[in-house]
């Protein structure tokens, strides 16, 4: 007697399998068609609308879709799979009597900085650095399969402890689901936050190259899966990661284990109170800087969405004023061209995020007539009606006055071409997260900035978390192309992200994500970040302060934003 057989949909096309074959042996039948070849290797499925890896057996009559590297889901899991590749090969290289722990802490461009500590206090070597790539390459070629098991958390626990992955151990001490997903690649076990390949020979582009006291792995973006592109060096953003990351460990804060152990303690008011402090403190240097320049008229905020602009700029008025200047902030946005008159994007929708939305030519006019002493009506923008007003908001600049002007093309010297470079003092800032999930997981800032948004948009303008999520793509594209390239033109930097911030967004960002309909395309993302936002203890908001940049985004804010 012939075994069961299922029917699966694939592409609109109706296949028969017998029953218990694996997604990963329909999707090397389905990669070789013509038209889908050329879009990136296949790494993840979605069967019935639920995404799942390429281990799941089909069981029963299915649809199935496929998401190559070329996805955001795909591309995330080639970013864990190739982490593990290189985890694995350090370990086997390095000896794993002479490991302390591996690191991977944050972005710099496509690639990842990651740092070694040794017990015997030694740096990695170039040498070594290279045996550890042509292992993974090895390991590329033979594709090896990644195993996957499911055990009891209390047992995840006690296995971490073994392999002196502390972090892991801390983590999994706040978990309420019952089992652990464990990983292993040929004899490696890890915990990943997030979905895995099936096995090694996916794992084709990447590279590793010495960067300060670390090296950068290096994998390919969404756009060119196939194309790993030299590491870009960003000296002033990697400055300010670096320092961010060496407060949260002064504080015994660097994983989120360690932050629900502060929480679980009662300890989260006092680190609430120094988080707060620091940022105050640093914004106080900008503004002590900014006055011993002594000839600096134009201050030039940006950043990325959700980074706390607003309530930054509203921070550095007041620390302005404390050493004895006028500041006068001023939103980049009210320079918006009318409607009518605003470029649309490849989709024929309107692009506010472009350089071209701005009325640049009236911008630089009004602000030269103000740095030569004139008096400028300064216009105003109605959202609602799509139209620039001017209602008597006139200004002219004294020897003490001081514009503060916030947007996302501030660093971007098209936008300000007439005005002398010395009179303007360009700052950067984004939510830059400090806190990985564990040593091997981190944090994406993007992540931080798009529950950031969430909140805000849904307490402010009732926006639906669904909408949300469906306009973050467009949003990182055009911070990618508008935002990202002029960082290292800044003057200073700054980190808006609070290294408890994301306990208390916990909060306000389950009950609109929970409120997702399961039909909907983003119902896939906002599983994730449910997913995500579980490994926090969360926190209440009443001891942070009225002048926090978190108020912002959960409101209760002193300032007006």
């Amino acid at each position: 007697m012939e075994g069961k057989t299922v029917q699966v949909t694939v592409g609109g096309k109706l296949r028969t399998y017998p029953e218990g074959t694996t997604l990963y042996h329909i999707a090397k039948e389905y990669q070789q068609e013509k038209g889908f070849a050329d879009k990136g290797d296949i790494i993840l499925a979605k069967m019935n609308h639920r995404l799942c890896e390429l281990f799941k057996k089909v069981e029963d009559d299915c649809e199935v879709s496929f998401l190559t590297t070329a996805d955001e889901a795909g591309a995330k899991t080639y970013r864990r799979g190739v982490i593990f590749l290189m985890l694995k090969a350090a370990y086997q290289i390095l000896g794993k009597e002479k490991i302390k722990k591996i690191v991977v802490e944050h972005a710099i461009g496509k690639g990842l900085f990651c740092e070694y500590y040794s017990l015997d206090g030694s740096f990695i070597t170039e040498e070594q650095l290279k045996k550890i790539e042509q292992e993974m390459r090895r390991m590329v070629r033979e594709d090896i399969r990644i195993e996957k098991r499911s055990i009891p958390t209390d047992e995840a626990i006690a296995l971490f402890h073994r392999h002196k992955m502390f972090d892991r151990e801390k983590l999994f001490n706040y978990r309420r689901v019952s089992t652990t997903n464990v990983y292993s690649l040929d004899g490696f076990e890890d915990y990943f936050y997030g979905y895995m390949p099936y096995s090694t020979g996916v794992l084709k582009y990447f590279s590793l190259s010495l960067y300060e006291h670390g090296f950068i792995l290096q994998m390919p973006d969404r756009k060119h899966p196939a194309e790993v592109l030299p590491p870009e060096y960003r000296p002033k953003l990697f400055q300010v990661m670096q320092e961010s990351n060496a407060w949260g460990y002064r504080m015994a804060v660097g994983t989120v284990g360690e932050l629900n152990e502060v929480i679980a303690s009662g300890k989260i008011r006092d680190l609430i109170l120094v988080q707060e402090a620091l940022q105050e403190k640093k914004i106080a240097d900008i503004a002590e800087q900014i006055k011993k320049e002594g000839d600096k008229k134009f201050i030039m905020v940006a950043g990325p969405s959700s980074s706390g602009k607003t309530s930054f700029s509203h921070r550095l008025s007041i620390q302005l004023r404390a050493n004895g200047l006028t500041p006068h902030p001023i939103a980049l946005d009210d320079f918006f061209k009318n409607r009518e008159d605003t470029p649309l994007d490849e989709d024929g929708k309107y692009n506010f995020e472009c350089l071209e939305a701005l009325d640049v030519d009236l911008f630089n006019q009004d602000m030269l007539a103000l740095l030569n002493g004139e008096t400028v009506e300064l216009p105003s923008f109605d959202f609602r009606q799509g139209k620039r007003e001017y209602k008597g908001n006139f200004r002219k600049l004294g020897s003490e006055d001081i514009l503060v002007l916030e947007g996302i093309h501030g660093l971007n010297d098209e936008l300000s071409y007439s005005l002398p470079k010395e009179s303007k003092f360009k700052i950067y800032i984004s939510a830059l997260t400090q806190l990985n999930i564990d040593e091997h997981n981190r944090i994406p800032t993007t992540d931080g900035r798009l529950l950031r948004r969430m909140v805000r948009d849904a307490r402010n303008r009732g926006t639906q978390a669904a909408d949300t999520i469906a306009m973050w793509p467009s949003v990182r594209r055009g911070e990618e192309e508008y935002i990202f390239p002029f960082q290292e033109e800044a003057d200073v930097m700054f980190n808006s992200a609070a290294i408890y911030e994301l306990a208390v967004l916990k909060q306000y960002a389950e009950p609109i994500l929970f409120g997702i309909d399961r039909h909907r395309p983003e119902y896939m993302e906002a599983n994730r970040l449910l997913k995500f936002l579980d490994y926090f203890v969360g926190v209440s908001p009443e001891d942070i302060p009225k002048n926090s940049l978190v108020r912002e985004f959960i409101g209760g804010s002193c300032f007006n934003v």
